[in-house]
């Protein structure tokens, strides 16, 4: 089995010889650590990054590189990055997302930024910045066809396009906050923001897929928090269903079939809705947010795949806790299936390369059991992980 097949049939159901490799990666102050440590100079952070995959012998899946956004809105062009204040301890800038917000200097990827202003206040500031969001502008947006094709290549390895989510890019426009008040003071607005955010998306996926083949999309939204969802679950429904449903549709007719959501925080109550909407796998599931996906499978049964749901945690507190926490989730999904086992988000800098490495051994140690075919003898000893 290929790895496109295996990423595809994990996403969708189909049977599969082992589980994907897959790491969202590690931060940027994590890499610094292993490199003290053994870890290659030319290797980077994250999966996308070639000298990652191969020193932790990861699966290779193409995240395609166009102007589409992810955590960042997809603004053509984009904002001017500006500093407008420097100290010893923080600096003050606009962002290419032209959000106005205070950093500290030092371990910026380990600390949340204080935000200050967003760029849209009201239908004013909307006029100016939708000039950035021309849903015509698809073809600016792909830019180096040569380099895409080159990209999307290889038919053995799938393809995954990131985009800023219904959520996502409102709240990038807005802020929490701003947002907030919009749903209530002015939802017309946010209705209109949405529909450019649909239009554009179609028109994005529609001229991409004219050129290569684009198997998964991934949806960043990070749209809650340990206690559950920023907006309610009525308001998700109100606002952001109507347009997933509508661009889902659009792309499973360019030939998308996987549809990932991808939200940090207790997302428990808005599962039911990601799904009616057609998403079919969901990603991290924080533990320390409350997300135990065995208790989650159990509710939901096999409707949906899930990815990550492993406690990062455990890896800063050795071999043992290590043991315990991937065997909490791992054998579960032998049976279970439809399942990418990865840490509920990247590597944090108290996690050693060593600890990290044991952890991907432990995880491995599980592919046996796909070559036994599931072989009742060979998994009688973890029958008490599994399903009761």
């Amino acid at each position: 089995m290929n790895s496109r097949e295996r990423f595809l049939n994990s996403l969708l159901g189909g049977p599969v010889d082992r589980f994907f490799r897959y790491e969202h990666g590690c931060w940027p102050s994590t890499r610094e650590r292993w490199l003290l440590e053994g870890y290659p100079a030319e290797a980077g952070c994250y999966h996308d990054d070639p000298g990652f995959r191969a020193f932790f012998q990861m699966d290779p899946l193409v995240r395609i590189k166009i102007n589409s956004g992810y955590t960042d809105s997809p603004y053509q062009p984009k904002f001017e990055r500006r500093a407008l204040e420097e100290s010893r301890e923080h600096l003050l800038y606009v962002d290419e997302d032209g959000i106005t917000k205070r950093v500290l200097r030092r371990n910026e990827d380990t600390s949340m930024p204080q935000f200050v202003r967003f760029p849209v206040a009201g239908r004013e500031d909307w006029r100016r910045v939708r000039a950035r969001l021309n849903p015509d502008d698809a073809p600016a947006r792909i830019g180096d066809r040569a380099a895409l094709l080159q990209q999307c290549s290889d038919p053995e390895v799938a393809t995954l396009l990131p985009i800023c989510g219904a959520f996502g890019h409102p709240r990038n426009l807005l802020g929490d906050e701003g947002l907030s008040f919009v749903l209530y003071d002015d939802p017309a607005l946010l209705h209109e923001i949405l529909e450019n955010w649909y239009e554009l998306y179609v028109k994005l996926i529609r001229a991409l897929t004219a050129l290569v083949r684009v198997d998964a999309v991934l949806i960043w939204e990070d749209m809650c928090y340990k206690g559950g969802p920023l907006i309610s679950p009525a308001h998700v429904r109100a606002f952001m269903l109507p347009y997933y449903k509508r661009f889902i549709r659009e792309a499973r007719d360019c030939g998308v079939q996987g549809i990932i959501v991808d939200t940090d925080g207790n997302l428990l109550s808005l599962i039911p809705l990601f799904l009616e909407a057609g998403v079919n796998a969901l990603m991290p599931f924080e533990v320390q947010a409350g997300m135990d996906v065995v208790r989650i499978r159990r509710e939901f049964g096999p409707s949906f795949c899930i990815i990550g749901g492993i406690d990062k945690r455990a890896l800063a507190q050795g071999q043992a806790a290590i043991e315990a926490e991937v065997t909490r989730v791992v054998p579960y999904f032998l049976q279970s299936g439809r399942y990418i086992p990865t840490l509920d988000h990247t590597v944090p800098t108290d996690v050693s390369l060593a600890n990290f490495q044991y952890y991907l051994c432990v995880l491995r140690s599980y592919e046996r059991f796909f070559d036994v075919a599931r072989d009742d003898s060979i998994i009688a000893p973890y029958k008490k992980h599994l399903v009761r």
